[in-house]
């Protein structure tokens, strides 16, 4: 058996606790999230209803009841709003925010991005791309978005298409880019591909049965 050197040690240590690393951490972010929403609406009724501020006190101190109530709250909502009551209070309260000045521009570029995304029979991000991007000869890839409309679309003077080509290891950031459609090269891999393909700044192929980390086990076992 060869001898292993303390590099070689340490890269398969840090293969091990890595990956879990990153969870835990993604994990606690969405729980400090749901928990500091808990807290500004425990914070707003304690200083809008006298009376309750020991109340208020008592439920801070409670671990998870925040990420519960929270979710509670989401699911409660969902289910609210499939019947017709829900749907008629939903439009009631679209219509007073869409007559709100400065929030109504704020709630309405939200509100349709986010009907685009978690629509289930939206175009958004449905199909992975391989683009030239920032210059010719450079590909990256990206995720269709849809095609441009309406004013832009009277511009241009070719099939276009809109994508999205995020950054790396940070996918949520990125630039919106339209596209000549015979420029862009649609893929066969699947969108979670694309993002861990993204995300690992290439290490991880999609379709490679060996990935690099356990290649690289391999090779140090």
């Amino acid at each position: 058996m060869k001898k292993r050197s303390f590099k070689q040690y340490f890269i398969t240590g840090l293969l091990v606790w890595l990956p879990m690393g990153i969870t835990v951490w993604v994990l606690m972010w969405l729980v400090g999230m749901l928990d500091a929403i808990f807290l500004a609406v425990l914070h707003a009724a304690d200083t809008l209803i006298p009376g309750v501020h020991a109340s208020a006190e008592y439920l801070r101190s409670v671990p998870g009841l925040g990420v519960a109530i929270v979710a509670l709250v989401i699911f409660a909502t969902g289910v609210f709003v499939a019947n017709m009551f829900g749907q008629w209070a939903l439009r009631k309260w679209h219509g007073l925010m869409n007559r709100i000045p400065v929030v109504r521009t704020i709630y309405t570029s939200v509100k349709q991005v986010a009907d685009t995304l978690f629509s289930g029979s939206g175009h958004a991000f449905s199909k992975a791309l391989l683009v030239q991007y920032p210059r010719q000869g450079s590909w990256t890839i990206a995720f269709l978005t849809g095609t441009p409309g309406g004013e832009v679309a009277r511009h241009l003077d070719q099939p276009m298409v809109s994508v999205y080509v995020p950054t790396t290891p940070n996918p949520t950031s990125g630039f919106f880019l339209m596209m000549p459609k015979a420029d862009v090269v649609e893929l066969e891999m699947s969108v979670d591909d694309a993002l861990k393909y993204i995300i690992s700044m290439g290490v991880i192929v999609p379709g490679t049965p060996v990935s690099k980390s356990s290649a690289t086990q391999a090779q140090l076992g």
